[in-house]
């Protein structure tokens, strides 16, 4: 192929941020989750400083107020808690606690596991044999459980409860990593870069960590949904963020006991959480088939099509 015909089709193919939005479009569910997720995402970032005050003023006249009574306002479609205050303001202040908890757990849990799984993959057995064996302590308890007992000594906090949610999940990413390693270590391209003279730490970095990091991506996203529900479940028993704080779990747990006769304090919540964990699963299901060359190509076909 001469340099003009290779320059030719390089600049025939569209850039990598088109390809990836044209495989995108070419699954509708989740170009709507994608969608669902960036609003979620913006809510989080402009919610507190733009509905903040509204959502912890009390107004006891209001009281359990039913929703879609347009009346009031619209940020009270949604009816208001049992002091008073709009739920449609409270769920989207809560949405920036409940995102920060489940992201920084998962960033934590995945950069230390990712990189605890290279080394024990590519060490020397002896390594591998210690590391291996803290993963196992860490998973031969309960992640709940765990996360129960800390919460109750150190106290209920953001930071805390970030910080137990990402222990217990870092045998995920270890494990995964490592039995990735074991196979990408074998590969040809990883044979020449040792016989050239590639240092250890340069065959991690730049040869194996970009080969595993599209399934690392696709269990982070999953995972993400995962650490939002934990943080939800300990929020609802109690032992999680704590008032004058609000999460979408700490709404539900709050709204248990009007459930006979004010069930839309547990329910918008409720809702909340179900769409997000849907939309992370539709999400993280495409990029499983957009970040694998193999199947890639069903996506680039049918957004060429639809395009």
């Amino acid at each position: 192929m001469t340099a003009e015909a290779s320059e030719t089709t390089n600049a025939e193919e569209p850039h990598v941020v088109v390809r990836l939005t044209r495989m995108l479009w070419a699954d509708k569910f989740a170009f709507c989750a994608a969608i669902f997720l960036l609003a979620i995402v913006i809510l989080a970032i402009v919610g507190p400083s733009w509905l903040g005050d509204l959502a912890t003023k009390q107004n006891l006249r209001g009281r359990n107020a039913f929703p879609f009574d347009w009346e009031r306002g619209w940020a009270w479609w949604m009816g208001a808690d049992a002091l008073g205050r709009p739920l449609f303001a409270r769920i989207i202040v809560a949405t920036q606690n409940t995102l920060m908890v489940a992201a920084g757990a998962v960033a934590v849990s995945a950069t230390a596991g990712t990189l605890l799984g290279l080394v024990a993959g590519f060490a020397s057995p002896r390594v591998n044999q210690v590391i291996m064996r803290l993963a196992d302590v860490i998973m031969s308890f309960p992640s709940l459980l765990i996360a129960v007992i800390v919460l109750y000594l150190l106290g209920s906090s953001i930071l805390n409860l970030m910080l137990v949610l990402a222990i217990t999940r870092i045998p995920v990413y270890l494990r995964t990593t490592r039995a990735e390693v074991l196979e990408i270590r074998e590969r040809m391209f990883v044979q020449a870069a040792r016989v050239m003279g590639a240092s250890g730490k340069r065959i991690l970095f730049r040869h194996i960590l970009p080969v595993v990091l599209p399934t690392l991506t696709t269990l982070a996203t999953l995972d993400f949904a995962y650490v939002m529900l934990a943080e939800s479940a300990l929020s609802f028993l109690g032992i999680g963020i704590q008032p004058p704080e609000i999460t979408w779990g700490l709404m539900i747990s709050q709204g248990r006991q009007y459930l006979t006769n004010a069930w839309w304090l547990s329910f918008w919540p409720g809702l909340a959480i179900i769409f997000t964990t849907m939309s992370l699963n539709l999400l993280s299901n495409w990029m499983r088939i957009a970040l694998d060359p193999v199947q890639r190509w069903r996506l680039e076909m049918k957004g060429r099509t639809n395009g």
